[in-house]
């Protein structure tokens, strides 16, 4: 099950989709015994609004839970502008991971983007752990993406063709993000 819903890009259209078509979040089947036909079963509350300033704040933010009919385990799916079990969205990171991928310091990369320098060196070491996976599979859909002679210089060449987002959410299909 892809736990990302990548065509759901903003909390606006988020919070539309929880109003309007709330289909759109359902998973086709169960991820723990794979059998169909999921029930809504409310929803829970995630602080995802994280914009500067705090004026118009969309917190606390919905997301729909699903009910398995046959094994009675719940799931979520999270739309693309909310990273799963992460307080920043990947948007955030992005620009964090492009200067320390650009040569920043920490330290020069924690003072420029206001992050905590350990939050900056969680997600740095974060994507290094998950680099050798994540570039199989990023590489084995995008053969552009081949050309790359280390790991740095790929990571910039996948955020210059995709988002982080993006390719999170191509990655969700095969992987279990983050």
């Amino acid at each position: 099950m892809n736990r990302i819903v990548a065509s759901v890009t903003t909390l606006e259209q988020h919070m539309e989709a929880m109003e309007a078509r709330i289909d759109v979040y359902r998973p086709l089947a169960c991820p723990h015994c794979q059998l169909g036909g999921l029930w809504r079963h409310g929803c829970y509350y995630r602080k995802a609004d994280h914009r500067p300033g705090g004026g118009g704040s969309l917190n606390p933010v919905p997301v729909a839970r699903y009910l398995c009919p046959g094994c009675e385990g719940t799931c979520s799916r999270l739309p693309l502008c909310i990273a799963p079990r992460r307080w920043y969205d990947w948007a955030m990171q992005q620009v964090a991971l492009l200067l320390i991928l650009a040569g920043c310091s920490l330290h020069k990369c924690s003072r420029s983007t206001l992050f905590d320098r350990r939050t900056v060196r969680r997600w740095r070491d974060w994507l290094v752990a998950r680099s050798e996976s994540f570039t199989f599979f990023l590489r084995s859909r995008f053969a552009e993406l081949g050309r790359s002679p280390d790991r740095d210089s790929f990571w910039l060449q996948v955020i210059n063709t995709m988002s982080l987002g993006q390719a999170m959410a191509w990655l969700d299909h095969d992987l279990i993000v983050p």
